[in-house]
């Protein structure tokens, strides 16, 4: 009887590189020579193996089908498309680290200090 593996108690991180590129390209219904293409053009940048095979995670995946949507869809050349891609993740970035501060200034106002007592003509009082 062969062993099998225990299913994964946690999900792959979506940063996971898990396909290699005959599998990535018929998640997006793409050819090989496409995504290699893409590759050269800067808009996905798979990770490699210590055998230089390419190895595809979902973000990757992901990423490939936001660019098709682009180029089919909309009709953007893939300049465009670099550029629309790349804003995407400024944006993220941007809304990750306002999110934080936002979270930081929530955990401030919760644990500041009661404003200390002042007289009527505003100087502290005693």
């Amino acid at each position: 009887m062969p062993h099998r593996r225990p299913p994964p108690t946690e999900p792959l991180p979506d940063d996971e590189p898990c396909y290699v590129i005959s599998i990535a390209s018929r998640l997006v219904g793409l050819h090989q020579q496409t995504l290699r293409y893409y590759e050269r053009a800067g808009l996905i940048r798979p990770h490699r193996t210590s055998g230089n095979i390419r190895m595809y995670s979902n973000a990757d995946i992901h990423r490939i089908r936001q660019a098709q949507r682009l180029i089919e869809e909309l009709g953007v050349n893939l300049a465009g498309v670099e550029v629309v891609l790349r804003m995407s993740d400024q944006l993220r970035t941007l809304q990750a680290e306002l999110d934080k501060v936002k979270a930081e200034l929530d955990t401030l106002r919760r644990t500041r200090l009661p404003a200390p007592a002042i007289d009527s003509e505003g100087r502290p009082a005693r």
